[in-house]
């Protein structure tokens, strides 16, 4: 088995780690105090071509395979998981389904903008009353001649409001007491299409998390992605990719906390030398280290699975994202423990690190989800 990045991968973890460094690693405090959108660095990694990473060169993007594409997500997120989760959901929940279900209409209008980095995804399935029962939809889309008109509210929509292109799911219909729902290709400027609040958010607070209001909004018939009452089919395969990347993002930010306890160690004096010449801080270090690395290859090993296509995929994504997201979790405690007072003042950067890793065990399917997948799985044999 190959452990070792291809040399196309290693030049795009490169590439990216130096334009983060420069660009959003020296503005991810100021941004997260003002809960300031990134646009300068989304632009600059946009010229990267990290917004259409996963999509092939004949429709706009870099045509990376997804292994790649974690490596890149992970640079970002080591340095600031706001802009790191604004690329993600761009290229894997909003570009991917267009991509995987979208006619040749749909991504030469859509999908070859977004790619390039012109315009922005968002991604809208939850809702006030439905976030891990995806099943219990209620926004609703009614077929009116060529058009549908949708009406309900969208909650947690990343990017809400800074959006171009909105992917939404909609019921249109019933069948065997069971919702028929239907995803959608909305425009942003869409007439009847709000934001009703922005989201104050306890941690990645540079990218805005809005909820959407849907009033009357009349979409084209042409616009349906995957086709009507195919709308849970494009949610979860898209999640699946998507929690691929959450994985290679909690990764970076679990990886960018064990940097800065590092080198904290290593600073901080108590009692006449270096906290890191302390065996009870040694062990810390070697503890989050070794999980960073298994929460890295559990990401890349799905990763892999999915640029082969294989069947496995979503199993070993649920184990990515479950395992990934709580190792963020418990680096980043460790971080903090290790800074000690420090570690709770919002001038060092664990701080910030620790509020980021939170949401990683709830957004794109919480730990409890992903255990039932991958039990599921299990089960089934």
């Amino acid at each position: 088995m190959d452990f070792e990045l291809s040399e196309e991968q290693r030049m795009v973890q490169q590439s990216v780690r130096e334009f983060v460094r420069a660009e959003v690693a020296p503005r991810a405090h100021q941004y997260d105090e003002e809960a300031r959108f990134p646009e300068e660095q989304i632009k600059g990694l946009a010229e990267l071509g990290l917004l259409g990473m996963i999509i092939p060169e004949e429709w706009g993007g870099a045509g990376f395979d997804a292994v790649a594409y974690a490596v890149a997500l992970e640079e970002i997120a080591r340095a600031d998981a706001s802009v790191c989760v604004i690329v993600g959901v761009t290229n894997s929940v909003c570009c991917y389904p267009i991509f995987s279900f979208g006619t040749e209409e749909q991504k030469r209008k859509y999908l070859v903008p977004l790619a390039r980095g012109e315009t922005l995804g968002a991604f809208c399935l939850s809702e006030p009353q439905a976030g891990s029962d995806a099943t219990n939809l209620r926004t609703k889309a009614v077929r009116d001649g060529d058009h549908y008109i949708i009406n309900g509210t969208k909650s947690w929509v990343t990017s809400g409001g800074r959006a171009d292109t909105y992917i939404v799911m909609a019921v249109t219909g019933n069948e065997g007491g069971k919702n028929r729902v239907t995803t959608f290709i909305v425009e942003g400027d869409t007439p009847g299409l709000t934001v009703s609040s922005i989201e104050h958010k306890m941690g990645q607070r540079a990218s805005q998390t809005a909820e959407m209001s849907f009033a009357d909004v009349r979409v084209p018939a042409a616009n349906v992605l995957g086709g009507e009452g195919q709308g849970l089919r494009v949610a979860f395969n898209s999640l699946d990719h998507g929690r691929v990347g959450i994985g290679a993002l909690s990764t970076g930010i679990a990886q960018g906390a064990l940097d800065e306890a590092t080198k904290y160690a290593k600073e901080r004096q108590a009692f006449g030398q270096p906290i890191a010449e302390f065996q009870a801080i040694q062990f810390k270090l070697a503890d989050m280290a070794t999980q960073t690395d298994a929460a890295r290859l559990l990401t890349l090993r799905a990763a892999s699975l999915k640029d082969r296509n294989d069947k496995r995929t979503g199993y070993y994504a649920a184990m990515a994202k479950l395992y990934a997201s709580e190792t963020a979790n418990r680096v980043c405690a460790d971080a903090v423990q290790i800074h000690g007072g420090n570690g709770y003042s919002r001038d060092y950067p664990v701080e910030r690190m620790y509020r980021d890793a939170r949401v990683t065990t709830i957004y794109e399917g919480t730990s409890e989800i992903q255990h039932i997948v991958i039990s599921r799985e299990i089960l089934k044999g």
